[in-house]
């Protein structure tokens, strides 16, 4: 059977081949004797990979769904939005929501692994400052995905039930929350490369 053919296969596989990166390239330690650095390693390396998705899907929501679903309902003779609102939607925000929960809860344990603490960052003590700045835009970034942009997407394609108004509203809020994630983004990029790579900032 070829894993390529099931997202869950490719991931899977996709897993299988770093593992064997790192007993080829990453010394002889077993799982249960790593070191710090190996685990730094691997806490880093899962909170990035959280947050390719998650923010991949944040960018592919503005810069192509809800265009697309615009286009899609002023285009009179066309099929609608109706199927990426069925089919595509749901599927894109289920791996959305939970990559933005395992983003932050693998960026908290990244804070304490590499030694900076959770609780020096998100008081923005000293060194902490600028990753201390990222983890309050990450943290607000997924307050706003659970309580502002799932509940609000759950009455626009029709999940609960919700009247025209409801939608209306819904619509307005779950694009502008969406939209201020974006726009945080990109500040907490800076703070996460910035604080990787020790500039002063």
């Amino acid at each position: 059977m070829n894993p390529l053919k099931s997202v869950p296969g490719t991931i899977i596989s996709g897993f299988i081949l770093a593992i064997i990166i790192i007993y080829l390239v990453g010394g002889d330690a077993s799982p249960g004797e790593w070191s710090t650095t190996e685990k730094w390693s691997l806490t880093v390396w899962l909170h990035v990979f959280f947050g390719i998705i998650w923010i991949g899907l944040l960018y592919y929501f503005n810069f192509v769904q809800v265009p697309a679903v615009a286009a899609a309902g002023a285009d009179t003779g066309g099929p609608g939005p109706a199927a990426i609102n069925k089919y595509v939607a749901p599927r894109a925000l289920w791996w959305f929501r939970w990559a933005a929960l395992l983003t932050w809860l693998t960026g908290a344990a990244a804070l304490e692994v590499m030694g900076v603490g959770f609780a020096n960052a998100f008081m923005l003590k000293g060194s902490a400052l600028i990753i201390g700045i990222g983890a309050w835009l990450g943290t607000i970034m997924l307050f706003n995905v659970w309580v502002l942009i799932w509940p609000n997407q759950k009455k626009i394609l029709g999940i609960v039930e919700a009247s025209e108004e409801q939608k209306a509203k819904a619509k307005v809020v779950a694009l502008m929350a969406s939209r201020t994630n974006t726009l945080l983004s990109i500040p907490l990029i800076m703070c996460m490369v910035g604080h990787a790579h020790s500039l002063p900032l």
